[in-house]
């Protein structure tokens, strides 16, 4: 991403190594994901007096898969989405190099990150939708809690509400997929500042005599390092939207008497009765999550990197 050597790579590598890391990172994060929703959704918020008592809870009763509830859909999009990401990342990325030699800026590479996120948001809106509803839909059958396939509420959705019920939530969505800005600047701002030999400040990164430092950054712990902390900024400067989203996603009607009816009803009627730490609920599991995710994200898209590269 930084040297000339990984923005002449072959889309279909970005592609490839994006989508193995997603299937990674969502198969590492996807408990800490379900508590955040339950804890940000509403109506069953109020069963759990914290983030360890929702984990425990939920896998008391409802076992350990209740923990994987509506998996399916982000597994079946998320894998091939984060290829997309990725991919598309560098495509905005090389839109605004005016040269093939020239290294790209921080300010750059978080457009290009924006960018994707956008662009990603036309998927991750109805997919997060479908999860959201499996995971906060519980049907007891059997002394045990049990919800639709991930086919079943999407049907339902558009039986009810078509097109636009399948899009629901997607204003909030897309504001909260600009965070692959902070994401991808953070990261490559961590491998720049290990990159950059101390014995030889000359060498900075962004000029053609650190490339080798470059790859040798994206090869050792620097990459985990910088995982982590572009998952965690990511997340702290969206989060909000993320709540905001979840509320919205949670409930199907667009009727008056909904208050979450939608983005800018949610935010009035959430601040109006729970103040402004509601748009935090949720934000330590979440954070938790984000650290061993996207260092495993990363980590594996990097190695896979250098594997056909």
């Amino acid at each position: 991403m930084s040297t000339d050597e990984r923005v002449e790579l072959d889309p279909r590598l970005d592609l490839f190594a994006g989508s193995v890391a997603g299937i990674a990172g969502l198969t590492v994060g996807f408990p800490f994901d379900t508590v955040k929703v339950r804890l940000q959704n509403p109506e069953v918020a109020s069963k759990y007096r914290s983030t360890f008592h929702a984990f425990t809870t939920i896998v008391r009763e409802e076992r350990i898969r209740g923990l994987f509830r509506g998996i399916t859909s982000p597994l079946l999009t998320s894998a091939p989405l984060n290829g997309v990401v990725f991919a598309s990342y560098r495509f905005f990325l090389k839109l605004q190099l005016g040269e093939k030699k020239v290294e790209p800026t921080l300010f750059q590479v978080t457009l290009a990150g924006i960018g994707c996120g956008l662009l990603a948001s036309i998927v991750t809106s109805p997919t997060e939708l479908i999860k959201i509803q499996q995971q906060s839909l519980i049907v007891p059958r059997h002394g045990i809690a049990h919800a639709p396939t991930a086919g079943e509420v999407a049907l339902e959705i558009w039986r009810q509400r078509g097109f636009r019920g399948i899009f629901r939530g997607f204003v909030p969505t897309a504001i909260r997929e600009t965070g692959y800005g902070a994401y991808f600047g953070v990261y490559e701002a961590v491998l720049m500042l290990f990159s950059q030999p101390s014995s030889h400040p000359e060498n900075s990164p962004l000029k053609p005599g650190a490339e080798s430092s470059v790859r040798d950054a994206r090869k050792s712990y620097p990459v985990l390092l910088a995982g982590a902390l572009a998952g965690v900024m990511s997340w702290i400067v969206t989060f909000p939207f993320d709540v905001i989203k979840t509320r919205v996603q949670s409930t199907l009607s667009p009727t008056p008497d909904n208050p979450f009816r939608n983005t800018w009803s949610t935010i009035a009627y959430s601040y109006r009765r729970e103040g402004f730490r509601v748009f935090f609920h949720g934000l330590k599991p979440t954070i938790i999550r984000a650290i061993p995710v996207n260092m495993v994200t990363f980590a594996t898209f990097e190695a896979v990197v250098h594997a056909f590269s």
